[in-house]
């Protein structure tokens, strides 16, 4: 957690099993702020809340991949999208 600004986490169950986990949380500058959140899809929506309520930048690594489930998922402000989302969402919508 102290190696990224901020991040989903997700902590496996000991047997492996694929989707059981024992915890999935969102971290901030190495403090965990959310814990316990139901499935990893959740965890990414929250990330984009928690991003949004403490005015934060995306992350730099991150930026498209946020862009692209703001505004092409989500459809917030979707009018303004980078060259390299514009891309991804032209491909997806020819299929």
């Amino acid at each position: 957690l102290k190696k990224h600004t901020m991040g989903i986490y997700v902590i496996n169950k000991e047997d492996g099993q694929n989707g059981h986990y024992d915890d999935i949380g969102i971290f901030v500058e190495g403090e965990i702020v959310m814990d316990n959140i139901g499935s990893p899809a959740q965890a990414c929506a929250l990330m984009l809340g928690v991003i949004y309520a403490l005015n934060l930048a995306y992350p730099k690594e991150l930026r498209h991949y946020y862009e692209f489930i703001q505004k092409v998922l989500m459809g917030l402000d979707g009018e303004k999208l980078s060259p390299k989302v514009l891309g991804l969402k032209n491909k997806i919508a020819t299929g």
